[in-house]
């Protein structure tokens, strides 16, 4: 990669700072498995000026999907699991789960599976992106309060209805969550014991937990959101953040922090097709699983309420990109990547052999890093 034209990825991240656009940032440009740029921008806290570093702490949030996924994918290779057994073979709570309707709900054509939570395809929803009734009746039953571990958890996604039948549509949901109670079952341990032992621990991913111990809190970003008049406000402080403390709600979906050079670890044994320094995590079929889409043919691109992705599918761990459309034209068929809510970025482009993470902490989401970037780091390659 040209150094020089890299060299423009800094310009944009510093007026983006400069301009009180974003408190601060790191990025992290990968080529062919090497670091060919990692630089930090402005502040990890603006009001005591405490400069981005390479070490700091960042809320994954839904960066933490694909971690679960991975695991997930490592018990069916050891036959813990089958992708397209329905998930009430393993969670019996969701035996007599219904799709909702306006008389009171039916059954579904055929349960959700394993494969069908891996893909978002399983008629669950968040709460969150809609105002369904199922949207609604899940923001009443408060599926995802802290005061739950994953069995209440997933007592209680069970006696909520599906928005519609498994395998019909695309819509983002509690899933990953739902396959972090999967994991235990399966494999008769704790989520986070899981985690620990099957991924982190491998890739020596040292700063990636459930929560920030006191003897790392000083590495911990506050999280900031735009007021009124664009001013950026801190919204969670390191010192009173909820993730201080250790849950008693192991997400799947979005509970966990990182690092940048963390995250890198997990994408880099993902771009090598599963392999790592020191073996192999998963299998070449089973990365494939992750980064190709596997939606059914009807289900054409997947979408947040009415902000349709024209172009981009879904695997059984990452959105890819299959088709050019005018949403996010700087990208590249092939590419594979997600996001967190506090708006830290991944993609990676498997005919470039490349990575590029982006971690800040600004919310709501947005694309504003990645897509100011995108065209840069394109045109630096060589």
């Amino acid at each position: 990669m040209s150094a020089a034209k890299l060299g423009r990825v800094d310009h944009i991240m510093q007026r983006l700072v400069e301009d009180r656009q974003l408190p601060g940032a790191v990025v992290l440009v990968a080529r062919h498995g090497h670091i060919a740029h990692l630089k930090s921008y402005g502040y990890r806290n603006i009001e005591n000026e405490t400069p981005m570093t390479y070490d700091t702490i960042f809320r994954i949030y839904s960066m933490t999907k694909s971690l679960t996924s991975a695991i997930v994918l490592m018990m069916a290779e050891d036959e813990k699991l089958k992708l397209d057994a329905p998930v009430h073979r393993y969670l019996p709570e969701f035996a007599d789960i219904r799709v909702h309707t306006a008389d009171g709900g039916r059954s579904p054509k055929r349960p959700p599976t394993i494969r069908d939570l891996l893909r978002h395809t399983s008629g669950l929803t968040y709460g969150l992106f809609g105002d369904s009734e199922v949207d609604r009746r899940y923001r009443r039953a408060k599926v995802l309060s802290p005061a739950d571990d994953l069995p209440a958890f997933s007592a209680k996604v069970s006696d909520l209805p599906l928005e519609f039948d498994p395998g019909t549509q695309w819509k983002y949901s509690v899933a990953s969550d739902v396959l972090g109670r999967v994991i235990e079952v399966c494999s008769g341990e704790s989520f986070e014991k899981v985690l620990q032992s099957r991924l982190l621990t491998p890739l020596g991913m040292v700063d990636t937990e459930f929560h920030v111990p006191d003897e790392k809190s000083e590495r911990f970003a506050t999280v900031y959101s735009p007021d009124e008049s664009g001013e950026l406000q801190p919204v969670d402080l390191p010192r009173t953040s909820a993730f201080r403390k250790a849950p008693k709600f192991l997400s799947g979906g979005g509970g966990l922090v990182s690092t940048i050079q963390d995250y890198f670890q997990f994408l880099l044994m993902i771009s090598r097709e599963g392999r790592y320094d020191g073996g192999r995590l998963l299998s070449s079929e089973s990365v494939r699983l992750m980064t190709t889409s596997q939606l059914p043919p009807e289900v054409k691109s997947i979408a947040f309420g009415d902000n349709v992705r024209h172009g981009v599918g879904f695997g059984l761990g990452f959105s890819v990109r299959q088709e050019m459309s005018a949403w996010d034209p700087g990208g590249r068929i092939g590419e594979y990547g997600w996001g967190g809510a506090a708006s830290t970025h991944y993609w990676l482009s498997p005919k470039d052999d490349l990575i590029v993470i982006t971690m800040e902490q600004v919310q709501p989401y947005s694309f504003l890093t990645e897509w100011a970037i995108k065209k840069a780091v394109y045109d630096a390659i060589e």
